[in-house]
C-alpha cells in the first residue's frame, strides 16, 4: 500500500489538507490558552497613581431650578458619571460646587473697565465652577484619567439621572498621597 493514493489521501484514509487544516487549528488553539503572552499594556509600565483635583467651568446651562439640580443631581460629597473626550470614565466624586454671578462689562468715563452683575434677566441660564476629585496615573504626558490625558481645555460630558451637559476643564491639581 503506497503511503500517499492518487487523490492525496495518506495510507487512504486522511486527506493532507484537512491534516493541514486540523495542525492550524490545533497551533492557534495552544498558542491562545497555553501561551496568552502578556496582559495589559506597555503604557502601564512606569506609572504611579495620585489624587487629582479637576476644575471644570459650565458656561451658559439652561435649567429651570439651578438650586434644585444641586440638590439633586449634583451634591458635594456626591458622584457623577464622566466622560472625556467620548471615552466613559465612570463615577468620580464631586468635591465642591459654586454659583457663578453673570457680570457683564461697562466701560467707564476715565477709559477704565468695571463689571457689574448682569441686570438682564435672564432666569433659565447659569454659570457655576464645578471641582471633582479623583484618582489618576501620571505619564510622561500629564495626568490620565481612563484613557485619555487630563488638561486645560479638555471637554468632559457630566451625565447623570436628570442631566446631561458638557464642562471644558481650566484647572487641574495634582495632590501628593
Amino acid at each position: 500500500m503506497p503511503i500517499l493514493d492518487s487523490k492525496g489521501r495518506l495510507f487512504g484514509k486522511i486527506n493532507l489538507l484537512d491534516l493541514g487544516a486540523a495542525l492550524v487549528i490545533l497551533m492557534v488553539i495552544v498558542g491562545i490558552f497555553i501561551f496568552p503572552g502578556t496582559s495589559g499594556s506597555v503604557a502601564q509600565v512606569g506609572t504611579k497613581t495620585v489624587p487629582i483635583e479637576v476644575d471644570l467651568i459650565v458656561r451658559g446651562l439652561n435649567v429651570r431650578d439651578p438650586q434644585r439640580l444641586f440638590d439633586q443631581g449634583f451634591t458635594k460629597g456626591g458622584k457623577t458619571n464622566v466622560i472625556i473626550r467620548n471615552q466613559p470614565y465612570g463615577q468620580i466624586a464631586i468635591k465642591s460646587i459654586q454659583e457663578l454671578e453673570r457680570t457683564i462689562s461697562v466701560p467707564q468715563p476715565d477709559g477704565s473697565v468695571k463689571e457689574f452683575s448682569d441686570p438682564r434677566s435672564n432666569n433659565f441660564s447659569t454659570d457655576f465652577l464645578l471641582t471633582l476629585e479623583g484618582e489618576a496615573e501620571v505619564t510622561d504626558n500629564g495626568p490620565v484619567l481612563g484613557k485619555s490625558n487630563v488638561k486645560i481645555g479638555v471637554p468632559f460630558e457630566l451625565d447623570g439621572f436628570n442631566y446631561n451637559f458638557n464642562a471644558s476643564v481650566i484647572d487641574v491639581r495634582l495632590k501628593a498621597k
